[in-house]
């Protein structure tokens, strides 16, 4: 199942369980911690201290109370010393600790916030990340749906220098174009300028005695490209690895998945195709090669096509994830289902 970020109040999401970042104490100071046992009432801090004190990297289960969640999970977070005090492997430990004890507790889908990113001091571009690799690790091995879930675009950042990578390669690519000629709103007169006002060339006529041959219907339709299905299980096929690997890379989940392989004539959305085709690394040419079955393709005049030319091009990520976080930063869709 996939992982989605998502910009909410996580006392409001309606899943099997959130995760609270809190002290070894449970004293809930402030921040998420302190919204999180505001909304679920006060039966939630004495389930908490029956647990006693937890330690960094480690993480408790409790109900969710007046939650619309069923679960709390607890989680401590790392102190931010700099970065040489084994910080990032905690903080790996904290993220892996919920997954595990989400799963073992039958959860089906989690929410987490970035941990120790707040008063904790964590740098949030280093948050993001490690949350996303260790998520994107588990997901490759477990079916669960994870939400990263972010308060506002303050609580949320990426490496400064891939989002200047990014924004100059938008800025040197991206051509908004000004269709406004083409509004039917407009007079003949200003419709027609931008055709009046070019310059043309006229040229000496030429006759061709060639023969131009007839197409014949029949057998275009018989030749017809292979379909997205067909060409999505040629690439898999082609780079060497599983149907299941190749959907959990793309943040598909499964039942998408099966309406493609039971259903050749499936078209799915743009968004999906990318997907497919980021999980399987393929290059500009094939990516259009593989929107192309679905009468879709790259554009100049779209910054998601934009981002996601970057990141082919460049070959700058690890997984879908690396490129789902830019594209939230930019205010764009997502990759996955």
């Amino acid at each position: 199942m996939p992982l989605k970020i998502i910009r909410q109040d996580i006392t409001k999401i309606k899943c099997d369980a959130i995760v609270n970042p809190t002290d070894p104490f449970f004293s809930h100071g402030g921040g998420t911690d302190e919204a999180i046992h505001a909304a679920a009432g006060e039966k939630l801090y004495a389930a908490c201290i029956a647990h006693g004190e937890l330690k960094v990297g480690e993480a408790v289960l409790t109900p969710a109370f007046d939650l619309p969640s069923k679960y709390v999970i607890h989680t401590v977070g790392p102190i931010w010393y700099g970065g040489a005090s084994n910080e990032e492997s905690e903080l790996r430990a904290c993220y892996s600790s919920c997954l595990t004890l989400a799963l073992s507790n039958k959860c089906e889908s989690v929410a987490f916030p970035l941990i120790s990113s707040g008063t904790f001091g964590f740098p949030k571009d280093r948050v993001l990340k490690i949350a996303t690799d260790v998520i994107g690790d588990f997901l490759l091995a477990h079916d669960i749906f994870v939400y990263i879930v972010v308060y506002d675009k303050d609580s949320y950042a990426i490496s400064e220098k891939l989002f200047s990578d990014v924004e100059s390669f938008i800025g040197d690519n991206y051509k908004d174009i000004d269709m406004s000629f083409c509004s039917p709103l407009l007079t003949e007169d200003a419709s027609l300028r931008p055709l009046k006002n070019r310059k043309t060339k006229s040229y000496p006529s030429a006759t061709c005695t060639c023969p131009i041959p007839t197409p014949n219907l029949d057998d275009m339709l018989k030749n017809l490209d292979c379909g997205f299905a067909e060409t999505l299980f040629r690439y898999i096929d082609e780079r060497g690895i599983s149907d299941v690997d190749c959907y959990k890379r793309a943040n598909v989940d499964k039942k998408t998945f099966s309406k493609i392989k039971c259903n050749k004539n499936y078209k799915p959305s743009k968004v999906t195709a990318v997907s497919f085709a980021i999980a399987l690394r393929l290059d500009i040419n094939e990516t259009n090669h593989l929107l192309n079955t679905v009468g879709m393709s790259l554009s100049r005049s779209n910054k998601f096509d934009v981002i996601i030319e970057y990141f082919i091009t460049t070959g700058n990520y690890e997984s879908i994830f690396d490129v789902n976080e830019v594209l939230y930063k930019f205010d764009q869709v997502t990759l996955g289902v």
